[in-house]
């Protein structure tokens, strides 16, 4: 008999291991994201006027972009000039949360690279982590591919899934 079953308790080993839990659902931003896009200010739905485009910017209501994190595209197939994106992009400053050009996977995208940006790294030195898998949010593969290359100069180990139940990816 072991020293467990001798003593009938039961020993949480994940609670006490020395794994640190990378959850990237905890730097998942909670703003709604909204595609503000510009194919019905298309004339003839390939052509953009600068004059009516300007007044649609001058009358469209920004205010339902309040707090909110902005993909700014045009899904039609056509040739839009770089400034109508930055003259949409100054009415959005200052009301949205956050903006980028781009699809809502552009801007998912971007959310996390912003995030990951900001967390000191240091604090995983010759750390075994976990970068955890399941979580309640949808994170791209990019931010999971990211956490590893800025965990990899750091830490000792890395690992992913769940503490219980995980897969290796590096060891110093």
């Amino acid at each position: 008999m072991n020293e467990l079953e001798v003593s009938g308790e039961i020993i949480n080993k994940v609670a006490n291991s020395n794994l640190k839990v990378f959850n990237l659902e905890d730097i998942y931003d909670p703003h709604e994201r909204i595609v503000l896009d510009i194919k019905d200010q298309l004339y003839m739905g390939m052509i953009l006027r600068e004059k009516d485009f300007r007044e649609f910017v001058k009358n469209h209501d920004f205010t339902q972009y309040k707090d909110k994190n902005v993909a700014i595209t045009c899904s039609a197939d056509a040739i839009i000039p770089t400034w109508a994106y930055m003259l949409l992009a100054s009415r959005l400053e200052g009301i949205a949360h956050y903006f980028v050009y781009g699809t809502l996977e552009d801007l998912e995208k971007s959310l996390y690279q912003k995030a990951l940006s900001e967390i000191n790294w240091e604090e995983y030195r010759n750390e075994k982590v976990v970068i955890k898998g399941c979580s309640k949010v949808n994170v791209p593969v990019y931010a999971y591919v990211e956490a590893t290359r800025k965990l990899h100069s750091v830490a000792e180990k890395i690992m992913y899934g769940e503490p219980c139940s995980t897969v290796p990816i590096f060891k110093k």
